[in-house]
C-alpha cells in the first residue's frame, strides 16, 4: 500500500501555496509562477479542502496565514529547500567560494571577458564559472547561480533582480564606407544588411529598429544572415555590410576603430539586459557579491 501517496496533498498545489505564503499575495504568487491569479486561488482552495483546514484569511484583497497555514508553510518550505539542495548536489551545483554565471555568448565574449580581471581583483577568493547559453533561460537545464540575458526573453520562475539599459545603432567597418563618413536611412536599399537570426528575436533587429524612425526594411537591400551575434559583428569588421550593433557589446571595437557608427540615429532601450537569480536558490554570499558587481558594471 502506498501510504505516502495517500498522505500527501495534491502536489500541484504545493508550489502555489509556498509562493503565496512567502509573498502573502495570490497575485504576486501568480506572477512569479507564470499562472493566473484564479489558478493560484483554485490550487490553494483544493489544498485547503484536502487538508480540511483554512490556510489563509482573506480580507479586502489581502491574505494572511492562519496558524495552521503558518505551520504548514514552515514545514513545506523546509521540505522544498531540502529537495532543492539535494537536486543542486546531483546537478553539480557550485561549491563554497564558487559562483556560476550563465549568460548569452555575445555578452560573455564582448562585454564580460574584458572585465573579468576587474572581478578577480575585487574578489580573489571567488572562483567565477561562466556558462554560455544562446536560447531563452527557460530552456536551460543545467545549474547556475546568476543569469544575464536579453530582457525580452522568457525567464520562467527565475526571479528578476534588475535590468540595465543599452543603445542600439548600425555599425560597419571604415573600409565598407569607402571614404564616406555617414549613411542616410533613405540609402539603405543599395547596401548589404547583416542580420542576426535568433529565436526569439532580439528586441531590435533591422526591421524593428527602422520602424522607430518611420522606415521599412528595403526590399531591394542585399542581406546576409548569421545565427550568432559575434559572427555577425565579425562580418561587419571584415567589411561585408552593415550590422545592428549594441553599445555594450560593440563599444571596444568602436573605440579601437575596427567599427564605426555611420548613422546619426540610435535607439536607447531602458530595459535591454536582465539579471536573474535561479529559482529556489538559497542566498549565497558569492552570488550576492557577483550580483552587486554586475549591477555596478552595468550601471
Amino acid at each position: 500500500m502506498n501510504k505516502l501517496g495517500k498522505s500527501l496533498p495534491p502536489l500541484a498545489s504545493l508550489l502555489p501555496f509556498e509562493a503565496a505564503a512567502r509573498l502573502l499575495s495570490f497575485s504576486r504568487a501568480a506572477e512569479e509562477l507564470n499562472l493566473t491569479q484564479a489558478a493560484v486561488s483554485r490550487q490553494i482552495r483544493a489544498l485547503e479542502e484536502n487538508l480540511g483546514i483554512v490556510l489563509f484569511q482573506r480580507r479586502n484583497r489581502a491574505v494572511f496565514l492562519t496558524d495552521a497555514g503558518r505551520e504548514f508553510s514552515l514545514s513545506l518550505g523546509q521540505a522544498l529547500h531540502d529537495v532543492a539542495s539535494t537536486a543542486d548536489r546531483l546537478r553539480g551545483a557550485a561549491g563554497k567560494n564558487e559562483v556560476v554565471l550563465l549568460c548569452q555568448p555575445c555578452e560573455a565574449f564582448h562585454w564580460l571577458m574584458p572585465r573579468l580581471s576587474n572581478f578577480h581583483r575585487q574578489f580573489p577568493q571567488i572562483e567565477l564559472k561562466m556558462v554560455t547559453w544562446a536560447s531563452p533561460l527557460t530552456d536551460f537545464q543545467g545549474y547556475f547561480d546568476v543569469a544575464m540575458q536579453s530582457a525580452n526573453r522568457d525567464h520562467g520562475l527565475h526571479p528578476l533582480l534588475f535590468t540595465a539599459a543599452d543603445e542600439v545603432f548600425p555599425v560597419c567597418s571604415p573600409r565598407y564606407l569607402q571614404g564616406r563618413t555617414a549613411i542616410g536611412l533613405d540609402e539603405l536599399a543599395s547596401h548589404t544588411l547583416l542580420h542576426h537570426d535568433a529565436l526569439p528575436a532580439y528586441q531590435l533587429e533591422w526591421d524593428t529598429w527602422l520602424a522607430r524612425f518611420g522606415h521599412e526594411l528595403p526590399a531591394t537591400a542585399r542581406g546576409l544572415a548569421f545565427d550568432h551575434y559575434s559572427l555577425m559583428l565579425h562580418a561587419a569588421v571584415e567589411g561585408h555590410g552593415l550590422a545592428m550593433g549594441w553599445r555594450r557589446t560593440s563599444q571596444r571595437m568602436l573605440d579601437s576603430g575596427m567599427l564605426v557608427a555611420p548613422f546619426s540615429q540610435s535607439v536607447h532601450l531602458t530595459e535591454a539586459l536582465a539579471v536573474y537569480r535561479r529559482h529556489g536558490q538559497a542566498r549565497r554570499e558569492e552570488a550576492d557579491l557577483l550580483v552587486e558587481w554586475l549591477r555596478r558594471e552595468l550601471a
